[in-house]
């Protein structure tokens, strides 16, 4: 069998997520025509139908199956061999960077680390993208240069904690719970919440803080990530459980009221920045780094939230 053209991983790992040969040539920027006749090619190469027809859509063969860890890390290595510089000037490069993150570690980053590029390097881009999908296995480097994540999730590649968050409760100004004299976990159970799904499996700290005790939430409303959940809550009788930092952003336009917990109700977030160990003495990376770093360090000063003096204890008081 002879030597895979190289030319055809970009098009094999395309293939190979998007499963749909029209959808890969949009994405590859070619002629369908010219993706089949790859696609063909790849199939003689490998004496492998890679994509076989499931009624309406199509479906990997088990083969193809086993190719994608190794094609995601064959196409990491190669566009790292090809990135590395002896050398990088932030001043003058035009690099495009990739950095993978949830909607609310973007939200609280973005700003500071524009105003970095702004002084340092005006002809960088950063391009933020969801972690939807992402693994964080180390063949989902091959597609970002950076993951911003929590930490405590078996995330993989090399680490560093970046910030640490504590949860707060939300709800709307004129929520009558705020009404209360005291507030203990179980109170704030009784009343509709609105919470952040993540995918099937995976507990935020928020959850966890009522699963350790036995209490069971009732849940009125669940969208995608924290960021809209300050929002979700004003004008409602809803309440839900967001990062401090989150909903001290969120208080300058909603007319929201921020909860904090005692000492012994205290759920923490912390995120990290992962990337894969070939990175790590690469300039252009180790620069991005820094400014991730750097845009990280006057997060609770840019975005302090105004607690309610209502305090949220692990159990009644009286």
């Amino acid at each position: 069998m002879k030597n895979l053209d190289l030319n055809l991983l970009p098009h094999l790992q395309v293939l190979l997520e998007l499963r749909n040969i029209t959808r890969a040539a949009e994405r590859l920027q070619l002629s369908q025509p010219a993706t089949s006749a790859a696609m063909a090619r790849l199939r003689r190469h490998f004496d492998d139908e890679l994509l076989v027809r499931n009624g309406r859509t199509y479906e990997l063969t088990p083969f193809a199956q086993s190719l994608v860890p190794l094609v995601d890390e064959a196409m990491l290595h190669i566009q790292r061999a090809t990135r590395v510089r002896s050398g990088f000037d932030p001043a003058t490069s035009e690099r495009e960077f990739v950095i993978a993150a949830s909607d609310y570690a973007a939200a609280l980053i973005v700003g500071p680390l524009r105003g970095i590029l702004g002084e340092e390097a005006p002809g960088v881009a950063v391009d933020f993208v969801p972690t939807s999908g992402i693994q964080g296995q180390m063949a989902d480097y091959s597609k970002m240069d950076l993951l911003v994540g929590p930490t405590g999730y078996s995330l993989q590649g090399t680490s560093r904690q970046l910030f640490r968050d504590s949860f707060v409760a939300v709800a709307d100004a004129a929520n009558p719970l705020l009404r209360q004299p005291r507030l203990s976990l179980a109170d704030l159970a009784t009343v509709p919440h609105a919470v952040g799904y993540f995918g099937e499996g995976i507990s935020t700290p928020a959850d966890k803080l009522f699963e350790s005790r036995g209490i069971q939430r009732r849940v009125a409303a669940v969208v995608a990530g924290f960021l809209s959940l300050p929002l979700l809550v004003e004008g409602t009788d809803l309440v839900a459980l967001v990062p401090g930092m989150l909903a001290g952003r969120a208080q300058r336009g909603a007319k929201i009221a921020v909860l904090r917990f005692a000492d012994d109700a205290e759920a923490s977030l912390v995120e990290a920045m992962y990337w894969h160990p070939s990175q790590a003495e690469d300039p252009a990376s180790v620069w991005l780094r820094s400014v991730v770093q750097r845009s990280c360090a006057r997060l609770h000063e840019l975005f302090p939230a105004k607690a309610h003096p209502l305090t949220i204890h692990a159990a009644d008081t009286t």
